[in-house]
């Protein structure tokens, strides 16, 4: 049997005339931390609907573990935390960590799942008296107890302060260091950054851009050449092999250029120059690059 953690085919989804995924092919393999990025009407949270079975796709299949979304789901193998996930009126976090654990054939220890989000201290805790941060670890915390295979988080980072973020993240990098498979959604490019080995970009429903962060800083910005000059007018800079741009601040000259290494040459047959550095273009402008509109690049 196929064990590909996820495997998407060819997947549409209409509503109405809006075409919130227009044929998306996708497959992550088992022990992957997969961040799926885009602007808000990208498809990020359709696609994860459609991978869990709670929308049908027009066309297309979907496959976890080798097996539908609805059978891989009841053989435990899945876990979900979602934007809009509710709890019963007064529960307490050890309550709906119970819970789940009933639902699931090999749940992971009670005690474990509490230190794995950080909430052993608030187990008896009800529900409604948690902090903000605390709610959404009680969800990740649902979303793990039944030791799924795969995790799959709609922007869990939402709502968030920088405080509860980090701490939310902590936990969740825990629960994927023992070999388990986490995909999530954001909008945020320094979780996509830091958290996931790989980044799905999409825009307008589709894939437009799919590796590690930082193979993605290289594929739209190129590369910085930075320096100060030692002498000479800045003129001419533009004309350097590889150059697309010249920027220049409080001094710092700042050159985007597709071919650092010709540029660097160039640059130190032709003037004096202090404190060079040559960096790759950030996940910023490679994302507001590959997800422009067309006719925008």
């Amino acid at each position: 049997m196929d064990d590909t953690a996820v495997r998407l085919t060819g997947l549409t989804r209409r509503f109405g005339p809006v075409r919130a995924v227009d044929g998306i092919d996708l497959t992550i393999a088992p022990g992957s931390t997969v961040a799926l990025l885009g602007p808000n009407g990208a498809g990020k949270t359709t696609t994860i609907a459609l991978l869990l079975g709670l929308t049908p796709p027009d066309t297309g299949t979907v496959t976890l573990f080798g097996r539908s979304p609805v059978e891989a789901v009841r053989a435990g193998r899945v876990g979900a935390m979602l934007q809009d996930a509710g709890f019963p009126a007064g529960a307490t976090v050890r309550d709906v960590i119970e819970l789940a654990r009933a639902l699931y054939p090999r749940p992971l220890d009670t005690a474990r799942v509490l230190a794995l989000a950080g909430l052993t201290d608030r187990a008896d805790r009800r529900l409604d008296r948690l902090s903000g941060g605390e709610s959404q670890r009680a969800r990740f915390a649902f979303a793990m107890a039944g030791g799924p295979d795969l995790l799959v988080l709609d922007e869990p980072g939402a709502a968030l302060d920088v405080a509860a973020r980090q701490v939310f993240w902590a936990a969740i990098r825990r629960y994927a260091a023992d070999g388990h498979t986490v995909l999530f959604s954001t909008h945020h490019l320094h979780e996509a950054d830091e958290y996931a080995d790989r980044v799905v970009m999409l825009a307008g429903g589709r894939v437009v851009a799919d590796a590690p962060p930082a193979r993605l800083r290289t594929l739209a910005g190129g590369r910085t050449v930075a320096f100060d000059l030692a002498d000479g007018p800045v003129t001419g800079l533009d004309l350097l092999p590889g150059v697309r741009s010249v920027r220049v601040d409080a001094g710092r000259v700042s050159l985007t250029t597709d071919d650092a290494d010709a540029t660097v040459l160039a640059l130190a047959t032709g003037r004096g120059f202090r404190g060079l550095s040559v960096t790759d273009a950030g996940l910023e402008a490679a994302f507001l690059a590959l997800t422009a509109p067309e006719g925008e690049h």
